[in-house]
């Protein structure tokens, strides 16, 4: 079998990011210097980064992406950026009195992968500026913050060569079955996305600062500000604080939630916002059943924590039963934090009642907005499925009957349908068959116990992007527990699930390397 795909130019536009991400490197290294803390891992990562990079592009100087091309460097830039993102870990990990777990490569590269796919999923048991300098975790959060509107849709934004083919590399990319210019050039696009994005950031991090200059929120200092506006809009979850947003006050937690369901909305409606058009987000049918699943969910969680679904946690998030204010505020933070994948918790979940645990889980599947940063199956995929559902059932009554799906007053093609089928019915069979190699790898080894519903969430939580789980997974729990075998399972997962599956498992085919 002879392979036809150009490799080498799709490796030395590889090598072209990588000596961008190098550049970021130097913000934790600027953290370092300001905390007097150890710059090597840093530096060298940096030095060897850079040496890749440009090793990588003396393979193709003048690179010519084809629309396969294409689909190898998304995938392999991903998978890139994660190994030489988990170099600071190692290093790190073996550094003077170190004795992190990440100091082993498997879970430095499970942090990295987690971090750079925005999963939130931790093998960090202790997370202490005791056992972790500020400037690791200050990189833990950045990864977040970089994948979050994507690293192939910047570097579109950045960089002339791949500007050509833009729309091929953003729709192999970006979250969601489909892609939507707001400009004729698919580079603006990609630059007026990631400004909005910027945007928020900023806008998110002045406002949790600024909470401790008025004296609300004292431990809310300017690092963690910062960090968390790394890890918020990316729907990240990653937190430099053990107990997560649990370890701020209420009014923290309240701000933190209209900026986790910004982050799960469509980037592109913002944009049409500040254009002029706020009829754009009443008009949205996507919004519309985001914002409505959010509202349903959140009262029958409400309802439950009121009635007495959470034990009294203390520190944790305290008793909910027979008190609104904690039973909304857990409720609405919780739903929005898994729905779109971010992560977060004010609250030990793990330790909510059954039925609760089945109406979060439920809210896991659910998925952000196309062109979000949120992760999961999508709230639009959903509604395809739904009205695809409802057509079969009318043609079964009315076999003459001619029904295209229409959303928002448009049709639906029905290749984007057949497309959203197929997603959805490979993302349950890759879900399931991981559900089941967790739990067998698990017994096998004897090194976790896990019920059945903690397999399932740890098979959800990485490929949809999720983070937390349940039982040993909780939301502050960590994956260290699990066999090298199955982090290398949920490192493939969170891999192929930030991708959208189809980008990655199409390298798997024959089909795909031979003309």
């Amino acid at each position: 079998m002879s392979v036809r795909i150009d490799w080498r130019a799709s490796l030395a536009l590889t090598g072209t990011v990588l000596k961008y991400l190098a550049l970021t490197m130097f913000v934790p290294l600027a953290v370092a210097l300001i905390y007097r803390e150890h710059i090597l891992e840093f530096a060298a990562t940096i030095v060897l980064t850079v040496a890749i990079g440009y090793g990588l592009e003396r393979l193709d100087p003048d690179p010519d992406l084809q629309p396969r091309e294409a689909l190898l460097l998304v995938a392999i830039s991903w998978l890139a950026v994660a190994i030489v993102g988990a170099i600071p870990y190692v290093l790190a990990g073996y550094g003077p009195g170190s004795q992190s777990a990440l100091a082993h490569p498997v879970n430095a590269l499970f942090e990295s992968m987690s971090g750079f796919t925005t999963t939130g999923a931790t093998v960090m048991g202790d997370i202490s500026f005791e056992r972790h300098s500020h400037a690791i975790l200050m990189w833990r959060q950045l990864t977040q913050w970089l994948g979050g509107m994507g690293i192939i849709v910047l570097m579109i934004a950045i960089l002339p060569e791949l500007a050509v083919n833009g729309a091929q590399l953003i729709r192999a990319e970006a979250p969601g079955p489909e892609l939507q210019k707001l400009t004729p050039k698919i580079a603006e696009t990609a630059r007026i996305l990631w400004l909005v994005y910027f945007g928020f950031t900023v806008v998110y991090i002045a406002i949790l600062y600024g909470l401790q200059l008025v004296g609300l929120a004292e431990n809310m200092t300017f690092y963690n500000a910062v960090a968390h506006g790394f890890t918020t809009l990316p729907t990240g979850g990653f937190s430099p604080e053990a107990n997560s947003i649990a370890a701020f006050v209420p009014i923290v937690q309240w701000v933190v939630i209209p900026f986790m369901a910004i982050a799960g909305t469509n980037f592109a409606l913002f944009w049409f916002l500040l254009r002029g058009e706020p009829l754009r987000f009443i008009r949205n049918t996507e919004f519309r059943a985001y914002a409505g699943a959010i509202a349903v969910l959140t009262a029958i969680t409400g309802a439950l924590l009121y009635g007495g679904a959470a034990p009294a946690l203390g520190d944790l998030g305290g008793s909910t039963e027979g008190t609104i204010e904690p039973a909304l505020r857990q409720a609405t933070f919780q739903i929005v934090s898994l729905l779109n994948s971010t992560g977060y918790a004010t609250s030990d979940f793990a330790e909510w009642d059954a039925n609760t645990q089945i109406v979060l889980l439920f809210a896991m599947f659910v998925g952000g907005s196309a062109g979000s940063t949120g992760g999961g199956i999508k709230v639009i995929r959903w509604l395809i499925i739904l009205k695809f559902a409802h057509r079969e059932l009318f043609t079964a009554a009315h076999p003459e009957a001619v029904r295209p799906i229409r959303l928002g007053g448009y049709v639906v093609d029905e290749d984007a349908v057949r497309g959203v089928l197929g997603f959805s019915f490979i993302y349950v069979i890759i879900f399931g068959v991981s559900a089941v190699l967790i739990a067998l790898d698990a017994s096998r080894t004897g090194q976790i116990e896990l019920t059945a519903l903690d397999a399932i969430s740890a098979s959800i939580a990485t490929l949809g992007n999720i983070g937390p789980g349940f039982g040993p997974i909780g939301p502050f729990g960590s994956y260290n527990g699990f066999p090298m075998t199955s982090k290398l399972l949920m490192v493939f997962l969170m891999w192929i699930g930030r991708l959208e599956i189809i980008p990655a498992l199409v390298l798997l085919t024959g089909a795909f390397w031979n003309r």
